[in-house]
């Protein structure tokens, strides 16, 4: 019970978050200069005024803003994203096409950057001095600062052509019918580079925050009543010290999961990954509104479901949490 109130406090927080993100991104997609009939005009070769004017009626485009974005807050509510101007398929289905690819290259991301990130974080701590130390800190302020599609472009070119060992693009070979074993293994090797992409600069990120937090918490009281019993240096580090200093990392990866997502968007264009961030880049360029505010409207409810979830670890991490 003591969960259930604060948690349904922050659900309907969160709806009405939801509703804002809603009319702010349709504000703003509508608000960008170009037009989706004269889009699919340019794409079809030509148009007549007639079949252009037929198409913005279709659409809803030949209505005032207020009525849109009212006609579009009802799709909404009875969970229908509205259909693609370009696919020509109902929104849904695209997301739902393309989220397992997105799904399976952002989680990959944050836990190979969160795991990773924090034992070399720990690795750095326990000597902070020492060569490893600062081996490890000048990998993550070189990982920090290099941009995504810049570090996507340096591994192409590496495992493209100094060392051919590792595809480059797509999510299964040509030949791959994606079925059984083989499929599996076919689509983790496609995996390898983007995935590596995406989490190095949060894995530099989470590697300096989980230094600076183990330092700080090695020279807590507690940590030197637990040495002063006698308790081994593994025990004290990863029992004690490593329970304690990992909250700020999660914290940081709770509300980072927005950035992920925006930085998918580079690395599925970069290595042609059949996602979500590849579809919104598409839909941009065409000007396809529907896809364009489904993708956003996703891209926004994993967000504050990553922070609720966020909140829930702090308990499961730290008894000493309470809910109020």
């Amino acid at each position: 019970m003591k969960l259930l109130k604060p948690l349904a406090s922050r659900l309907l927080q969160a709806l009405g978050l939801v509703l804002a993100v809603v009319v702010l991104n349709f504000a703003l997609v509508h608000a960008a200069p170009g037009d989706p009939v004269e889009t699919i005009a340019g794409m079809s070769g030509g148009m007549s005024e007639e079949l252009k004017a037929e198409l913005r009626q279709s659409y809803g485009l030949d209505r005032p803003l207020p009525v849109q974005l009212g006609i579009y807050l009802g799709r909404v509510a009875r969970l229908d994203l509205g259909q693609s101007y370009i696919f020509n398929l109902p929104v849904v289905d695209l997301i739902a096409e393309r989220i397992p690819a997105t799904l399976l290259l952002v989680l990959s991301s944050v836990v190979c950057a969160f795991l990773i990130g924090t034992a070399l974080g720990v690795l750095a701590a326990r000597k902070p001095n020492g060569w490893l130390s600062q081996a490890i800190t000048v990998f993550s302020l070189v990982g920090f600062a290099a941009p995504v599609f810049w570090s996507g472009m340096m591994l192409m070119i590496l495992f493209a052509s100094v060392w051919p060992i590792l595809p480059v693009s797509d999510m299964r070979s040509v030949d791959s019918d994606g079925r059984g074993l083989a499929g599996v293994i076919d689509v983790l090797w496609h995996l390898v580079l983007p995935m590596f992409t995406l989490s190095m600069v949060y894995l530099a990120q989470y590697s300096r925050l989980a230094r600076a937090s183990m330092l700080e918490v090695l020279g807590a009281d507690f940590i030197r009543t637990a040495r002063a019993k006698g308790l081994a240096e593994g025990v004290v580090l990863y029992k004690h010290a490593l329970r304690n200093a990992v909250l700020p990392v999660v914290t940081v990866l709770g509300l980072q999961f927005g950035n992920v997502l925006a930085g998918a968007i580079l690395v599925e264009t970069v290595f042609n990954w059949p996602g979500l961030g590849r579809l919104a880049y598409e839909s941009v360029l065409r000007r396809d509104y529907p896809t364009i505010l489904g993708v956003l409207l996703l891209s926004a409810v994993v967000v504050l479901v990553m922070n609720l979830l966020t909140d829930l670890c702090y308990r499961l991490i730290d008894p000493r949490i309470k809910s109020k």
